[in-house]
């Protein structure tokens, strides 16, 4: 079974240090779920559903239990522990441990009260607008830590590739949370990429990823300045602007940026409530990582740095970088509508590749 992987991890490590995650029984999650409840349900996805649970010590637990078993779900499972097991940061979503039973898959982590940032963004908590600006900046660094975390300090380095709002979770603080990491991929020391097939969300996707099966770190670069631009507009990364045409969150941002209009991409629902300097910091950050030349983006330690104002000169250099001269041969293109209403990217076949939609739930996912 794929998941040994997991159980090698914890011989090797057993003798450094013990690890802070265990193995749950099936019917201890089954008691602190009230047997799985429907009216303890988080949400659920192409994976299966999330539910709240209680443990005996009171302790609250998010419980990911998979929808069918299979060769790759359990596949998936297997990546997800193994590499939860091996990070630990503020920033990304901790571990609490597993359950393998039979055919059964289960993941359990800490339980964050504030759900996802595309919750607060575009569902059902949009309308509260507890999002500021100084939470959306904290946002926006914490998850750029989290990630920048996984490229460079996890051994080996690790890509995400499925960076999107729904995998931003956020605590009692609204501290940013980078979870799921059902699609990510182990770097071997050296490797610049992997090929793979695709995975992941339609309109995060970078383009050599989308097209080449090339994931690099770069890829989550891409992923993150679209979820950068999301975060500062609350727009999503594709909007449907007629029957026949799409149009991406850059191709919106881009010819404002280069106008200087910074203050016309801001959330309406801030209200004007920003720091005018640190939108247009974040604005640019976001469309240089964006940029469909995976050469031409920063990595993430540079993003982090970006975003907290710690190079004058880097941003300088980032303000008269060409992007924002002749934006029309940046690469940005408008998105037929009919060739597919889809957002979400699975693999079953290696040529053939399912689109399944990320269809809104009344409830969120962790």
């Amino acid at each position: 079974m794929a998941f040994f992987c997991c159980g090698r991890l914890d011989r090797k490590e057993r003798g450094k240090k013990k690890p802070t995650w265990r193995i749950f029984s099936l019917k201890e999650l089954h008691s602190a779920t009230n047997n799985f409840n429907y009216d303890n349900k988080l949400g659920e996805g192409g994976f299966g559903s999330v539910y709240w649970g209680q443990l005996w010590d009171g302790s609250q637990i998010a419980v990911k239990r998979l929808k069918v078993w299979s060769n790759k779900a359990d596949m998936e499972f297997s990546v997800e522990v193994e590499v939860l097991a091996r990070v630990r940061h503020k920033n990304l979503l901790s571990l609490r441990g597993y359950c393998a039973e039979g055919q059964e898959r289960l993941i359990v982590y800490d339980y964050m009260p504030n759900l996802s940032l595309l919750s607060h963004l575009h569902r059902q908590h949009s309308a509260e607008c507890v999002l500021d600006w100084n939470r959306r900046m904290n946002i926006a660094i914490g998850s750029a830590e989290g990630i920048a975390y996984l490229h460079n300090h996890a051994t080996p380095h690790i890509i995400h590739r499925d960076v999107k709002a729904s995998n931003v979770l956020l605590d009692s603080d609204f501290n940013a949370q980078v979870a799921d990491f059902g699609f990510a991929k182990l770097i071997p020391d050296g490797a610049t990429h992997v090929t793979t097939r695709v995975k992941g969300t339609l309109g995060y996707l970078a383009p050599e990823y989308a097209m080449l099966g090339k994931a690099s770190e770069s890829c989550d670069v891409y992923s993150f300045g679209i979820l950068l631009l999301e975060l500062a507009s609350g727009r999503k990364p594709i909007e449907k602007l007629n029957s026949t045409i799409k149009r991406t969150i850059t191709d919106w941002a881009l010819p404002l940026a280069c106008e200087g209009k910074f203050t016309e991409i801001a959330d309406p629902k801030l209200n004007s409530k920003f720091v005018e300097e640190e939108l247009k910091r974040v604005v640019l950050v976001a469309l240089v990582c964006s940029n469909s030349r995976p050469e031409r983006r920063p990595n993430m330690l540079e993003v982090v740095e970006l975003l907290k104002g710690e190079s004058k000169e880097k941003f300088s250099e980032i303000e008269k970088n060409e992007l924002f001269k002749v934006h029309e041969a940046a690469g940005f293109n408008d998105v037929p509508a009919n060739e597919d209403n889809s957002d979400f990217i699975s693999e079953e076949k290696e040529v053939k590749q399912e689109l399944n939609e990320e269809k809104p739930q009344d409830k969120e996912s962790i």
